[in-house]
């Protein structure tokens, strides 16, 4: 029998990783609405794991299930790490505007996702990822969501142009449920 689990997203994209990922480790994903909560935590915080923590709280409270949350974002080294926990406020247009005239040795970027697992007994664990690659100078690719027609994992590969079991297999959300997969699985063994 599957595990249940709460994916603590509305983001379709995000919830299609997450299914695709953790049922293959024996988890049934159940989303907000197959649980009846309609509501979007405010992320407050500073930090990509102080978001996935505000997160999975609020959904655990509600659903009084085990939940799992993330925060992610782009950090782009020529902007400081910017746009980071505020990727959301921001989109490819403005990337690639704020990036004009930078030449691709000064465009390095990652990729970070850290989740938030909250088990039914209310503890929490935190497991993070990162995806190194550049900024493309164009948006390239139809597959994914946010700035992935624009985040090159290869030289002229961006994860926009990747199927979805390549860009679960190198991406920051797939190394991050990865690690937590492992994290069940070594618990599961030893009880």
């Amino acid at each position: 029998m599957k595990r249940e689990i709460v994916a603590a997203t509305n983001n379709k994209g995000k919830l299609a990783e997450f299914k695709k990922i953790l049922q293959s480790h024996g988890f049934k994903v159940l989303s907000l609405t197959e649980t009846g909560i309609n509501i979007v935590p405010e992320e407050t915080g500073t930090t990509f794991e102080e978001n996935a923590r505000i997160k999975a709280r609020e959904i655990f409270t509600l659903a009084k299930k085990p939940v799992i949350a993330d925060d992610s974002g782009l950090e782009v080294d020529y902007l400081n790490g910017k746009p980071g926990v505020y990727s959301a406020n921001y989109n490819t247009a403005w990337l690639l505007e704020k990036l004009s005239g930078v030449p691709r040795e000064r465009r390095a970027a990652r990729f970070v996702c850290c989740l938030c697992y909250i088990d039914g007994s209310g503890n929490e664990k935190f497991f993070c990822g990162t995806c190194e690659g550049y900024i493309s100078f164009e948006s390239k690719g139809t597959n994914g969501f946010g700035y992935d027609p624009v985040f090159e994992v290869r030289d002229g590969v961006t994860m926009a142009m990747l199927t979805d079991d390549e860009k679960n297999a190198l991406s920051h959300r797939g190394n991050a449920l990865k690690r937590f997969a492992e994290f069940i699985r070594r618990t599961s063994c030893s009880e």
